[in-house]
């Protein structure tokens, strides 16, 4: 990225309950006033800042569409507070709801811009699109559940797929409370090699997404807060999390996307697809798991920015949908 344009700053966000001055990392790649709409890149965990999501700086640098990357409040290069960690009543999605509208006044972005959100950023994302912002335009929803419910029901399938040990490991660790235990996180990174990231082998894995799934580790607070110990064993406020009754709420065009072996299975994906109320269109990357923008990372990208600059009467009316399953 040596000749493109980037520019990093700090968004002030002002939390009532912090107790102390809170600020929103960005990093803008191209330039928000090349006359291109800018796409908001809403990163998962929560807790696993944006360096995971770098991938898409090719939406700009092969597609010409500028990207802003930020950190979430408690990650990466924002604000920390591990002193909250456990605090349900801070921690919350209103929260986060409230620092992505601030990030988009302070860089004057709220008037005109599209969005994608990755996991639990989908999940945000699609609350956001759901309260029916002015500016947005389009969206996309990369490996995002419609309910924490159903993503529960698709890891505890897959945990059923894996070899007994390993099954039977976590199960028992679980059970004890032994979650942080080296045997308990060896057999979830079983887990998290089959459907979260499945790049072979291991070393290959770009340091952006090892770097980023570090920080959970790093500061665990806002994932052990609000998700639990693991992807697939939810103990925390999201929990009961769900878009089940809002995702009709949703108007602007959308892309739904998620990988063949993916922990946000087809099954969490789809009643996006059944309930949103725009033109839909739902893509499943047939080599792919949970980040599907590094596994088939041209593929995606051409997905995306195929969408975002789409013209609108190309994809259908309101509640016109299509499925492409396990494209090639």
């Amino acid at each position: 990225m040596s000749d493109t344009a980037i520019t990093e700053g700090e968004a002030p966000f002002a939390v009532s309950t912090a107790g102390k001055p809170c600020k929103t990392w960005y990093k803008v790649v191209g330039s928000l006033d090349s006359g291109t709409r800018p796409l908001v890149a809403v990163h998962g965990g929560p807790g696993t800042p944006h360096r995971y999501l770098l991938s898409l700086v090719d939406l700009y640098t092969k597609h010409g569409i500028p990207v802003v990357f930020y950190d979430q409040l408690g990650n990466g290069n924002s604000t920390h507070l591990p002193e909250k960690i456990g605090d349900a009543e801070f921690w919350t999605e209103k929260l986060f709801l409230d620092e992505l509208e601030n990030l988009l006044k302070f860089l004057g972005i709220e008037s005109d811009y599209d969005l994608l959100g990755q996991s639990w950023g989908g999940m945000l994302a699609s609350r956001h699109a759901s309260l029916q912002p002015a500016g947005l335009k389009r969206l996309v929803l990369a490996s995002a559940p419609a309910s924490m419910a159903l993503f529960e029901q698709s890891t505890t399938h897959l945990r059923t797929l894996l070899p007994a040990n390993v099954a039977q490991t976590l199960s028992e660790h679980e059970a004890a409370g032994t979650t942080q235990s080296p045997e308990y996180q060896k057999a979830a990174r079983v887990f998290y090699g089959r459907h979260v990231c499945r790049i072979k082998p291991v070393e290959s894995i770009p340091l952006d997404v090892l770097d980023a799934f570090q920080w959970i580790e790093k500061d665990p607070t806002v994932y052990f807060t609000m998700n639990g110990p693991s992807e697939f064993h939810t103990t925390g406020t999201l929990k009961s999390w769900s878009m089940l009754d809002d995702a009709s709420k949703i108007v602007v065009p959308t892309l739904l996307l998620n990988g063949a072996y993916d922990e946000a299975s087809d099954a969490t994906v789809y009643p996006f697809f059944e309930r949103i109320s725009g033109p839909v269109r739902w893509v499943t990357l047939s080599e792919s798991s949970h980040t599907a923008h590094w596994e088939e990372r041209d593929r995606f990208m051409e997905l995306v920015a195929g969408f975002l600059k789409s013209d609108v009467s190309a994809l259908g009316g309101r509640g016109a949908i299509q499925k492409s399953a396990h494209a090639a």
